[in-house]
């Protein structure tokens, strides 16, 4: 039995996407198994974990709630497409720097956590950075040096300005 096939378009990591999807995937199977873009991490597959955190249109979305079939006409950014030219963008580099990568598998979710903290308020304290990174769960840290690392960053912007 062959499922139902839809055709849609989008931006993906800066570049045009066109692709058939069956209409019961989400957007994390479209880019795991669709487009072998793995950074993106499944987790629990209910919205708990963070482990599949994308940006949709600038926001930060758990992919596996998001149906493959909505990112049509949409600009969505995953960890593959935050790096620079140069390699790792400011805020990975900080999660190195700073010793925030244990196992690495929620790493993904939270640096797109962190990266959406970051540009919806760059005087963001570390407070609100808890607040901001509840809805992503690491079971190796304890999370300071994730905070840690999100908020050097912005230290590190401020500087560079």
């Amino acid at each position: 039995m062959t499922s139902v096939q839809h055709e849609i378009n989008f931006t993906l990591n800066g570049k045009p996407v066109t692709v058939s999807v069956a209409l019961h995937w989400n957007a994390l199977t479209l880019l795991r198994e669709g487009l072998g873009l793995t950074g993106t991490k499944y987790g629990c597959g209910e919205g708990e974990c963070g482990a599949c955190t994308i940006l949709v249109d600038g926001v930060s979305v758990n992919s596996c709630l998001m149906f493959a079939v909505d990112c049509d006409g949409r600009e969505i950014t995953t960890i593959e497409g935050i790096a620079t030219e140069a390699g790792l963008n400011m805020l990975q580099g900080e999660f190195v720097k700073q010793w925030a990568v244990q196992c690495g598998f929620c790493s993904p979710g939270m640096i797109m956590q962190g990266m959406y903290l970051i540009k919806n308020n760059p005087r963001i304290s570390k407070d609100e950075i808890k607040r901001g990174i509840e809805g992503n769960l690491c079971r190796c840290t304890g999370y300071s040096k994730i905070i840690d690392a999100i908020a050097e960053t912005l230290h590190d912007e401020e500087v560079r300005s």
